[in-house]
């Protein structure tokens, strides 16, 4: 179960979910586009088992304090017009506070942050703005048009994407291929048989085990690599 955290902001306070405990690395996990719920609590729970302390803020907290929804197609225009809300700039400032209150906590060393989807952008940008030790995005639709943010990020980068990915043409992965080519500390993986969100396996519309499988396993290995 996760306890809860506040995080403190210019214009108010939020719910900072928090899973595990220290001594060891951290990791700020960031939602997809339905809220921190059961597929977040989940990957919360593999991450605690391997070590990490994670901690996933409610960024849409702003619109909705507390919001989330089950993965269904039902919901995915809830999910849409809550995105289309989200004030990006405040909302990379409420997940840099998140982080802070993470890596204040006792016996936290390292922290990471891991997004997936609406979260693989947020992550993305939050890293060129902010100090973490490792950044894992997953199928970010917002990173191919902010690459002019690349530079900016000092960590080590993995980007996770799905080749069949009807949100994300394949052209736009091509330009985060090129943009990561040659560039230290900086990989990408595209799961040419992965649609959008293959790792949620809490939503039967997107989930793919094989790919997810292989996404997470350098995940994993990435994150060990990067926070230890």
């Amino acid at each position: 179960m996760a306890r809860i955290e506040k995080v403190s902001v210019p214009d108010g306070e939020f719910d900072l979910h928090v899973w595990g405990q220290g001594p060891g690395p951290g990791i700020l996990l960031v939602q997809e586009i339905f809220g921190v719920g059961e597929y977040l609590e989940a990957v919360a729970e593999d991450l605690v088992a391997l070590g990490y302390v994670v901690a996933a803020p409610d960024v849409f907290w702003r619109i909705e304090p507390g919001w989330s929804v089950v993965h269904t197609e039902e919901a995915l225009p809830k999910g849409m017009s809550m995105v289309s809300r989200f004030d990006w700039e405040k909302g990379v400032e409420d997940a840099a506070a998140a982080l802070e209150v993470l890596k204040a906590m006792p016996d936290v060393e390292k922290v990471g942050v891991l997004g997936f989807c609406f979260g693989g952008t947020l992550t993305y940008l939050l890293a060129a703005k902010a100090e973490v030790d490792s950044l894992v995005s997953f199928y970010g639709s917002g990173v191919p048009d902010a690459l002019g943010q690349i530079d900016a990020i000092q960590a080590p980068v993995q980007f996770h994407f799905g080749g069949a990915d009807p949100y994300i043409p394949r052209e736009k992965v091509t330009e985060v291929e090129r943009a990561v080519h040659g560039r230290d500390g900086m990989e990408i993986h595209v799961q040419e048989d992965g649609g959008h969100a293959f790792h949620n396996r809490k939503a039967p519309m997107f989930y793919q085990p094989e790919p997810a499988a292989r996404a997470w396993r350098l995940a994993e290995e990435f994150l060990a690599r990067t926070l230890a």
